[in-house]
């Protein structure tokens, strides 16, 4: 039996809520706000009925509380107060309906039946979504690796709340995609999601981007404008590779999050706003503390939750998955299908990605444009990632840093072996019989090697084939 918790302070209103609901439904009631939070954990209600006007902590108040705490459960809201306006905050501040005292018990009773309705298809999804959390899949993320489920389930339990969170990873893992995510599964998911990227904008712009500015603030302002923060009110704003944010704009951020109040450039009045903030940097932070070139301050305000996206190259069985889910989304749009062979599924599986997701998805659309049938082999794939060796750019100044870096020694050895034989063979135009007389090995032990490595010739068939 579903359970419906009252909260009015008139007795004669509870005694009536009662009478129309009791026969179908557990009735739990009580008088003011300050019982009902503590109801909330003792009852379990699947649904509150509450009156707007009550002394002490009005109803809007205790709805406002519920949802900072992460209650997803629904809220119808009882007024004797017939005006636009309040229905309208109640709604904005999450209320799920709004009905007027003086209603037709019948209508009353419609109402709550579809509310539980939703409230069951709402907990049935949240257990699907939290079963593929577990699974590896977060909304279009994908990764079945300890590291990711453990990212997922811990974003799907603080998606609810509102809650500030900081998301930390390198360059192309999906910072914004995980932020999109946790604001769809929020109860601010019907409303604004603004993106920001701090690294993207000049810091003469970056203020009046997130705080906009008057008529007249500067220069060529010829009319009001809104800023990011001002238009992300009611939702969430997130605020990409805020590592990158000059220390004036910084100061700037840390008291719109202790005051939740913005003024435009070349305003006086300070302007409400109501959302969530969500971050996301590449950078070490403390790092930066320790160099005065991050607010300390500002970062404990961040990172109230701090998620973790690990670099591809330390999740790498979620490989094979992300590929095909990317040649399938690729396939959709180009409409044909393609599939990796099993060379160049090993030759991307070794690869250390340094772009990460974001250049495994662009790589893959590449090889599927140019591949000629349904096949993606290694003449489709660039040459940086049949040799295993990223572009210079992606380097950072030291050949074999990821070799070096490398904790396991056999793994160690075994990107040694490619890196060094790869070359040896371009440099020989890939014969093997001479690669072997200028290193000093047997030819067939050169080419047991290069079997074992999974070394092949772009574009050519195995090894052994190559002395041509």
């Amino acid at each position: 039996m579903k359970t419906i918790l009252i909260v009015d302070d008139e007795p004669a209103s509870r005694y009536g809520l009662r009478r129309a609901l009791g026969l179908k439904y557990r009735v739990v009631e009580e008088e003011s706000a300050a019982a009902a939070r503590e109801a909330l954990p003792r009852e379990q209600p699947d649904l509150i009925l509450l009156d707007v006007v009550m002394p002490g902590e009005d109803g809007l108040s205790f709805l406002k509380w519920l949802r900072e705490q992460g209650h997803a459960l629904p809220v119808l809201m009882i007024s004797a107060l017939d005006t636009a306006k309040t229905a309208v905050e109640a709604l904005q501040l999450g209320a799920a309906d709004y009905l007027v005292k003086g209603f037709e018990l019948e209508e009353l009773r419609h109402r709550v039946a579809n509310l539980l309705k939703l409230t069951t298809l709402e907990k049935e999804n949240r257990v699907l979504r939290r079963q593929l959390a577990a699974e590896g899949q977060f909304g279009r993320m994908i990764g079945g690796s300890a590291e990711m489920r453990q990212t997922f389930e811990m974003a799907d339990r603080v998606a609810p709340t509102d809650s500030t969170v900081l998301i930390l990873g390198e360059s192309g893992t999906g910072k914004d995609l995980l932020a999109q995510e946790i604001h769809a599964r929020s109860p601010r998911a019907g409303k604004a999601y603004v993106a920001v990227n701090c690294a993207a904008l000049p810091e003469t712009l970056i203020e009046s981007e997130l705080f906009g500015y008057e008529r007249g603030a500067f220069t060529g302002a010829s009319q009001q404008k809104k800023g990011k923060f001002e238009l992300a009110s009611g939702g969430t704003i997130f605020l990409d590779e805020i590592g990158d944010m000059n220390s004036v704009t910084q100061a700037k951020v840390l008291r719109v999050l202790e005051n939740r109040t913005i003024e435009r450039l070349g305003g006086t009045q300070s302007i409400p706003v109501d959302l969530r903030v969500i971050s996301a940097t590449h950078r070490n932070l403390p790092v930066e503390i320790r160099t005065e070139k991050f607010r300390e301050d500002l970062y404990y305000r961040l990172r109230v939750v701090t998620l973790n996206l690990p670099p591809l190259r330390e999740h790498r069985q979620d490989i094979p998955a992300l590929a095909e889910s990317f040649l399938q989304m690729h396939g959709a749009r180009l409409g044909r299908t393609a599939h990796l062979t099993r060379e160049a599924l090993n030759a991307i599986e070794r690869y250390d990605w340094p772009g990460n997701v974001r250049e495994l998805r662009n790589a893959l659309e590449r090889s599927f444009v140019l591949c000629r049938g349904d096949e993606i082999g290694l003449q489709d794939l660039s040459l940086e990632i049949v040799n295993g060796d990223p572009s210079p750019g992606h380097r950072n100044g030291d050949e074999d840093a990821g070799t070096f870096s490398e904790k396991d020694f056999r793994e160690a050895k075994r990107k040694f072996e490619i890196k060094y034989l790869t070359k040896q063979l371009t440099d020989h135009r890939w014969n093997v019989s001479r690669t072997a007389a200028t290193i000093g090995l047997h030819r067939q032990s050169l080419q047991e090697k290069l079997r074992e490595l999974g070394i092949r010739r772009p574009g050519r068939e195995p090894m052994e084939d190559s002395d041509a």
